[in-house]
């Protein structure tokens, strides 16, 4: 069984992706909630709250992965494919043995930070993502 699946695939067995430091902590953080609906009225004191039930904000996620190919042609190749489907846009991530969870992300390219080793055959790369719906894990 794979321990990361990315859009379906078997991540390492197809872009030599793992899941690096805290990656499970990062996918496992509470999404925040949306601004509470309140009426600031100059007439009254204070602030009066709607009674409504507060509702779950799209969430910001960074993860890390590692990056691991046979040769520096290999990982040159793997690392091509994985930055495809991060430019893609759209990127399901799964952990089987964490749950049946499936979170639905979106790519931003922001704040990317990568480093190889100097037989170029192994990185570290975080990549930052939207998480629109939370509660959308199916």
């Amino acid at each position: 069984m794979a321990d990361l699946l990315i859009n379906g695939k078997d991540a390492y067995a197809t872009y030599g992706v793992r899941m690096g430091d805290g990656f499970l902590d990062a996918l496992g953080t509470p999404a925040p909630l949306k601004s509470y609906v309140t009426n600031d009225n100059r007439l009254e004191n204070g602030v009066r709250y709607s009674d409504t039930a507060p509702k779950i904000d799209e969430r910001s996620v960074t993860l890390v992965f590692t990056i691991e190919g046979s040769s520096p042609s290999d990982f040159r190749t793997k690392k091509k494919a994985f930055e495809n489907v991060l430019y893609a846009g759209d990127v399901s991530i799964s952990v089987p043995l964490n749950g049946s969870d499936v979170y639905h992300l979106k790519y931003t390219g922001v704040s990317v930070t990568f480093a190889r080793n100097i037989e170029r055959t192994f990185a570290k790369m975080t990549a930052s993502f939207k998480e629109p719906d939370p509660t959308d894990r199916t």
